[in-house]
């Protein structure tokens, strides 16, 4: 009877252990192939759409993250940004919220609120790998050559501990 009583205690405690392990995941991507033939496209004002590469590329998306369920969808409020993610908020109905670039570090600070999630922020060469910085307390990854589009980072926070990794699709 004492060892069945001191199975379920310890069986009770590492159930609240687990439930205290609480893993927040944030994939941050750059938006798809722009459309640079548009006219004033390549202005920086410019809000030119997604070329067919891009579109092709966003469209894989939701394939890429086949693994992942999000909780949440951000991206910049730009036709490039918005339409990257487009397949993906499509797929798992979720709506675009929309986050302002130029306050990275407010947004982040909103981010590292959210618990136990799964959240997708599309973004921009530069603000990008910047977020991700500021997500993991480091100052470990430079902005993206232009050309690149390939690359997107998943971030970790489990147990107040972050951790990024770099992932080419």
């Amino acid at each position: 009877m004492k060892s069945k009583f001191l199975v379920l205690i310890l069986a009770g405690m590492f159930t609240v252990l687990l439930a205290g392990a609480q893993t927040t995941t944030y994939i941050l991507l750059r938006h798809a192939e722009k459309d640079t033939t548009a006219q004033g496209s390549t202005m920086m004002q410019a809000d030119p759409p997604l070329s067919q590469a891009g579109l092709a590329r966003a469209a894989r998306i939701p394939e890429v993250l086949k693994g992942y369920t999000p909780d949440a969808i951000w991206s910049t409020n730009y036709n490039r940004t918005r339409s990257t993610v487009g397949p993906l908020a499509k797929l798992f109905g979720k709506e675009i919220q929309v986050y302002d670039p130029r306050n990275l570090k407010v947004f982040a600070e909103t981010l590292l609120k959210e618990q136990d999630k799964t959240i997708v922020v599309a973004g921009h060469s530069n603000s990008t790998p910047t977020l991700v910085n500021l997500l993991i307390g480091e100052n470990k990854y430079a902005n993206l050559d232009e050309s690149v589009y390939n690359q997107l980072w998943i971030v970790t926070i489990k147990d107040g501990k972050a951790s990024a990794r770099i992932v080419q699709y």
